[in-house]
């Protein structure tokens, strides 16, 4: 139900987690304003505000936008995520990510919009020999993703000095998962994340998983990774945004379980929640990938008094098998 009709702004929000997002703010009294280019992003995800195709480096029709609805604050989603590919394909990310973020930065000066929510990512930490990982690690991004993420962090910074506004940094893990109740998940393409990648094998549309490294040290020998489910990672963002229109100050704060699962763990899990096996193919280690990443989000609880509902690597497996099987 619409309780105070205050509109947000949201760069990405045909896409996966920012769908997720447009669906918590509704639930929690907010419209949604899905300003998209459909890139990425899936037009049949806007389910709870109007929609505006746009692209974020069209400062203009942003700024349009952004006039014609006057939102409380920004949440800024849109991005290009596949690390792999902003290593083969750098300006792609520093053109979209950096200079898209400055540009969402901008309109909102322009037009005095006060509260930007950032979606950023653990990937400025790069390859860390601690864990869990705090929010007072160094940042040493490996990739030009990490880095793309981390310039617009630092414009934040900037222009929160330079011109008052206020902002919530969110650096999260490794998404996954679907909408419990079944009404949006993953809808990319070509998904290079592990657990999409799986339900991709289980139903049939790819033939086998790869196994980047079976020599790591941990328990099976495969990576570790903080797996959060979409849904948890949405309200954080919400949660960010009354923080700031309750007049808090800038914050940066990781979300994660503070649980790590493995590779073979995250197989195991899938192949139980689906009754279907895993074709798999062990190869070599992906330059790079550390061993073990996992979050402290203890900073998050503090500040928002969040934590994340699933940390059972059975329930966030199983949502995305059930939107699977819905898209298949």
């Amino acid at each position: 139900m619409i309780k105070n009709n205050s509109y947000v702004l949201v760069t990405g929000g045909a896409g996966y987690i920012g769908s997720h997002a447009c669906k918590s703010l509704a639930k929690n009294g907010y419209i949604p304003v899905t300003y998209d280019n459909l890139i990425n992003g899936n037009k049949n995800a806007v389910k709870w505000g109007p929609f505006e195709k746009g692209d974020i480096l069209d400062s203009s029709k942003l700024i349009k936008v952004i006039n014609k609805y006057k939102p409380v604050a920004i949440m800024h989603f849109a991005a290009h995520i596949a690390a792999g590919e902003s290593v083969t394909d750098p300006g792609k990310y520093y053109r979209n990510n950096t200079m898209g973020g400055l540009s969402v930065i901008e309109a909102a000066v322009a037009c005095g919009i006060k509260h930007i929510i950032f979606s950023s990512t653990a990937a400025v930490y790069g390859i860390s020999e601690i864990n869990p990982i705090t929010e007072d690690l160094s940042t040493q991004p490996i990739n030009p993703y990490g880095y793309s993420k981390l310039m617009v962090e630092k414009m934040l910074e900037s222009f929160s000095t330079a011109y008052g506004i206020t902002y919530s940094i969110l650096r999260y893990f490794n998404a996954a998962g679907a909408d419990p109740e079944g009404e949006i998940g993953c809808y990319h393409k070509q998904p290079s994340n592990l657990i999409p990648v799986i339900m991709e094998i289980l139903a049939g549309k790819r033939e086998y998983l790869e196994i980047f490294g079976t020599d790591y040290n941990t328990q099976d020998g495969t990576a570790i990774r903080d797996y959060i489910h979409v849904s948890d990672l949405a309200s954080a963002h919400v949660l960010a945004l009354k923080h700031l229109l309750s007049g808090g100050t800038n914050i940066l704060v990781n979300l994660g379980t503070g649980q790590g699962y493995s590779v073979k763990e995250v197989v195991t899990s899938s192949t139980k929640v689906s009754g279907k096996q895993v074709p798999m193919k062990n190869t070599s280690r992906r330059a790079g990938d550390p061993p073990i990443l996992v979050s402290n989000a203890n900073k998050a609880y503090d500040i928002l008094g969040w934590k994340a509902e699933y940390t059972n690597i059975d329930d966030i497996t199983s949502t995305a098998w059930q939107w699977q099987k819905k898209i298949a």
